[in-house]
């Protein structure tokens, strides 16, 4: 096949970084593994049990693209009283990264910037080529908090978006309730569309998760069940917003993913009524773990939500770090995956104590190393 018939937009898309480590984990014996971005327990039981009930009665037909009217009715039930807006609608999305390729095919035209915040999820800046926009980076940096007036600087005629990620992949920021609220004013005093991708919210360790839905009634939230419940292979997700914008997304969805797996929405049924506050519990507990071991060789900022540290290299660059963290059998993730800096590195602690204990020992260790082995 010629490479003239790719389209010139794939040449602006790499492959995904945190895969090409997960490919490398594949063909490694045993290695200390911190770099997994989902839970590490599995999928619960009666989730599992709902989904195989559903195959087996059936509904593995196509169901209707906004989702089936059991799991749409719990989801808006809950919206309607989080938030109380009458025009605040709901449907069910192929996982969140489903709802991200709807919500910018969506809103954003080719020439139109799009306002990501560096460090970004990696998908963000990808999926925004796709649509034809151009990214404005805003840099978190140092402490990887919300920096409005930097927002606002940002800001020219051409800006049609801003994607906002709280608790935040790679850093574990949860942004506060007033970072959140002038970031939220922003945009409505400006007319800028706000995504708010809230796939972690269930996850946050030192207070309450604050949704900009609270100051912008425009806001379009992105959620789902594949973090909160261990079911990232599910693809199952959920998004809500205007009346308006999201009737327009339901008829890009019919052309597209079509719908959300169908027996899969019934097992969302299911584990909507579970509780997993332990589990949210025990994250808390393996993140204090983590960050107590650590403490001593590197600054902890970030992981008050999430599964993750963001860590700077303590030599090096964070790639260079990371390669030799690989010498040494410890799989992380470097900073560069999800930033334009190279200064950093992602560290989850959704593994076992076993493993966590493991993976700190040889960050400890390489860390006062003081550089690269010189083993060849």
């Amino acid at each position: 096949m010629s490479e003239q018939w790719i389209a010139e937009r794939m040449q602006k898309i790499d492959a995904s970084g945190i895969r090409k480590v997960f490919d490398l984990a594949a063909s490694m014996k045993r290695p200390v593994n911190l770099s997994i971005g989902q839970p590490h327990y599995d999928t619960p039981q009666p989730v599992k049990d709902a989904l195989c009930k559903a195959v087996q009665e059936g509904r593995n037909a196509y169901s209707q693209t906004q989702g089936i009217a059991p799991l749409l009715n719990l989801l808006q039930a809950d919206v309607d009283q989080r938030y109380g807006q009458t025009d605040r609608k709901v449907f069910v999305t192929s996982g969140t990264s489903g709802a991200l390729v709807l919500a910018l095919c969506t809103l954003v035209n080719p020439g139109e910037e799009v306002i990501i915040f560096d460090p970004w999820f990696v998908m963000y800046r990808h999926l925004v080529t796709l649509t034809g926009g151009t990214v404005v980076p805003v840099s978190t940096y140092p402490d990887f908090r919300v920096p409005v007036d930097a927002v606002r600087q940002a800001i020219t005629p051409r800006t049609k978006l801003i994607i906002f990620n709280s608790p935040a992949n790679p850093t574990g920021i949860v942004a506060t309730p007033a970072e959140t609220q002038a970031l939220a004013e922003l945009a409505a005093e400006k007319n800028i569309a706000l995504i708010s991708d809230e796939i972690y919210r269930a996850f946050c360790y030192d207070g309450e998760f604050t949704s900009p839905v609270r100051w912008n009634d425009r806001t379009i939230v992105i959620d789902g069940f594949s973090k909160s419940h261990s079911m990232t292979g599910l693809r199952l997700g959920f998004m809500h917003g205007p009346g308006y914008l999201i009737q327009q997304m339901l008829k890009l969805q019919q052309f597209t993913f079509v719908c959300a797996p169908h027996p899969v929405q019934w097992a969302g049924v299911t584990a909507w009524e579970l509780d997993l506050e332990d589990n949210r519990a025990d994250y808390r507990r393996k993140r204090d773990l983590l960050a107590g071991l650590v403490r001593e060789d590197f600054q902890i900022l970030g992981g008050e939500g999430a599964f993750y540290l963001f860590l700077k290299a303590p030599w090096g660059t964070g790639s260079e770090f990371v390669a030799e963290a690989i010498r040494n059998n410890l799989l992380i993730i470097p900073g560069n995956v999800f930033s334009a800096q190279d200064t950093h590195f992602r560290v989850s602690f959704a593994a076992s104590d076993e493993t966590i204990r493991e993976g700190a020992e040889i960050l400890c260790r390489l860390a006062r190393q003081g550089g690269p082995s010189t083993q060849t």
